[in-house]
């Protein structure tokens, strides 16, 4: 009896002291909820599915990850909240948000802490306010739009165009960066068209910029605002190209708006479509995961989970400082990181750079016209 009690109490005490499986924790504050939705779960889904296979693949540095999951609400005080609340539950890095409202606001509570934060967001002030922990996972407005710029000019002949954007926070990016670049390839604007993050009625947007002279509509809203345009657009017989970045021609806009998004066009710096083999395997992966395809943000959050990953290894620890210190200057192969899906750098800014498309909708679908190096 004394012996059976023995050997019971030594199993309790191994188990008591035994280390427990060592986890690193990242925070996904992200748009599940609000008019930023559908762009939000395209990347959430993307991070975790990246991080499912990270774990499937033996972790980072052999430790498990953990995805503390947050939703910002599309509010940027929630998401701000949010990142604190992260942050107390002990994170190691963030994933997250995509509406540049929010992440300008929530970033600079990251950036107290120390913690690396990886943003869906576009709009150029991100990347311009001296932040050393914030990296994109796409360009910013500033780099796609130039691109973009010069195509409509030298391969499309614009010589005037009307603008239609939001009024927040990444619609005045997107905004300033077109009108900028516009005069500097002499195309002259000739409506100027600021619309509401939410709206739902098109009617009077779309006739001013159908009747106001224009060769071309530059077209800078978020996803389900650019579907609706487009559903308008159709309805008018507006019979003007609808060029934008990749919230006017990603999956969602297509899948919202139907055949009234073929014909549009737009720079993308990530497409499901645009025949990269590491992004087809990784579009495949995800529809059978998810039962949808995946648009951009997808693809973003994917290639941010994996970019942690291999950043982390590269170091050799999982320490938030040395993540951002790495991450400046950093350029990041497919070779190296397979995760990434496309060759990648970042400036000492945490602006990214790498090669991107143009591609117009054909039956659904982004058919890829040009592609464009990086800038």
């Amino acid at each position: 009896m004394m012996k059976s009690l023995l050997g019971t109490a030594s199993i309790a005490l191994a188990m008591a002291t035994a280390p427990a499986l060592a986890e690193i924790k990242i925070g996904s504050i992200i748009e599940l909820s609000g008019a930023g939705a559908a762009a939000g779960t395209n990347f959430h889904d993307g991070v975790k599915m990246g991080f499912e296979e990270v774990n499937a693949a033996g972790g980072i540095l052999g430790e498990q990850v953990e995805l503390l999951e947050y939703d910002s609400q599309t509010d940027p005080q929630v998401s701000r909240a949010m990142v604190q609340k992260a942050i107390d539950e002990g994170i190691y890095a963030i994933t997250g948000t995509v509406f540049s409202s929010s992440t300008v606001v929530n970033m600079m509570v990251a950036q107290q802490a120390g913690i690396p934060q990886f943003t869906g967001s576009e709009a150029p002030t991100i990347t311009a306010k001296g932040n050393p922990y914030i990296f994109r996972t796409t360009f910013g407005a500033q780099k796609g739009v130039p691109k973009m710029t010069r195509y409509m000019a030298e391969e499309m002949g614009v010589k005037k165009a009307a603008v239609v954007w939001a009024n927040t926070e990444f619609g005045k990016g997107g905004h300033d960066a077109f009108v900028s670049e516009a005069e500097t390839y002499g195309i002259e604007i000739v409506a100027d068209i600021p619309t509401e993050q939410a709206q739902t009625d098109f009617s009077a947007d779309v006739l001013k910029a159908k009747n106001s002279g224009a060769d071309a509509i530059f077209v800078y809203v978020t996803e389900e605002e650019s579907a609706r345009f487009l559903k308008e657009a159709q309805k008018q017989s507006i019979g003007i190209p609808m060029v934008g970045e990749t919230t006017l021609i990603g999956a969602k806009v297509i899948e919202l708006a139907g055949d009234a998004a073929n014909g549009a066009m737009g720079h993308v710096g990530l497409s499901a479509d645009a025949g990269v083999p590491a992004i087809d395997e990784m579009v495949a992966k995800f529809v059978t995961k998810y039962d949808y395809t995946p648009d951009h943000n997808a693809i973003k959050g994917y290639t941010a989970a994996w970019t942690i990953k291999c950043v982390t290894e590269m170091i050799g620890e999982a320490d938030s400082q040395a993540l951002a210190d790495k991450m400046h200057g950093l350029t990041l192969t497919v070779e190296e990181c397979p995760g990434v899906l496309m060759d990648a750098t970042w400036d000492d800014t945490g602006e990214m750079s790498r090669e991107s498309f143009f591609v117009e909708v054909q039956d659904g679908k982004q058919t890829v016209k040009a592609i464009l190096p990086p800038n």
